[in-house]
């Protein structure tokens, strides 16, 4: 599959809606209740866009977001809100991710940024997994001396199931280059970020 075929892919919804309604029908409800009439295909439609990620390429969402720069100081994009689902349950998880990363002549625009964290967000998912995608993908595009990726998340399979602990939250880390070797670097990025994110009050 080429990427244009990988990026005009649209998901068999017809299929998928079937799906949902054996699903709903299997506890116990009615589907020709009135509420339920159209909720399987609504259902399919939004698991369409939620997992819409595998549909997308780093380099047409980087979209040549390139630039030269001599600033070899650290670049930080903080507190980007991202929403994905676990793959275990199908339960979603979200929260706030902060990406920084030490420049070697390119930066990428800043947008391009929180567009690489929902893109991968956007597909079934662990946490730890979706830290170092994110971070594989800024190294892997601006070829830049280090990136360091934290996210912080609250997890309704955690809140909604087993446990049912609702005010438990889970911060991962990925660092890369000389974020694992540099300890100034890394200090000055853990430092410059909060210690508990806004989302989680």
């Amino acid at each position: 599959m080429s990427n244009s075929d990988h990026i005009n892919f649209t998901p068999d919804y017809e299929n998928l809606a079937n799906h949902y309604a054996s699903v709903i029908e299997s506890s116990g409800e009615d589907l020709n209740r009135e509420g339920l009439l159209d909720t399987p295909m609504r259902a399919a439609k939004a698991f369409g866009y939620l997992t819409r990620g595998y549909h997308q390429s780093l380099d047409v969402v980087a979209n040549d977001a390139i630039f030269p720069s001599d600033n070899p100081e650290l670049v930080l994009v903080q507190n980007i809100e991202f929403y994905s689902l676990c793959e275990h349950h199908l339960l979603p998880f979200y929260g706030v991710a902060h990406v920084g990363y030490l420049p070697n002549g390119k930066v990428l625009g800043l947008s391009k940024v929180a567009r690489i964290v929902d893109m991968y967000a956007r597909r079934l998912q662990i946490q730890e997994n979706l830290t170092k995608q994110v971070a594989n993908a800024i190294e892997r595009l601006t070829g830049c001396r280090g990136v360091a990726v934290v996210m912080d998340a609250s997890h309704m399979c955690m809140m909604m199931r087993g446990v049912s602990k609702q005010q438990s939250t889970t911060r991962t880390m990925s660092m890369l280059g000389d974020f694992t070797t540099d300890i100034q670097a890394r200090n000055e990025f853990l430092g410059a970020i909060p210690t508990r994110s806004p989302a989680f009050g």
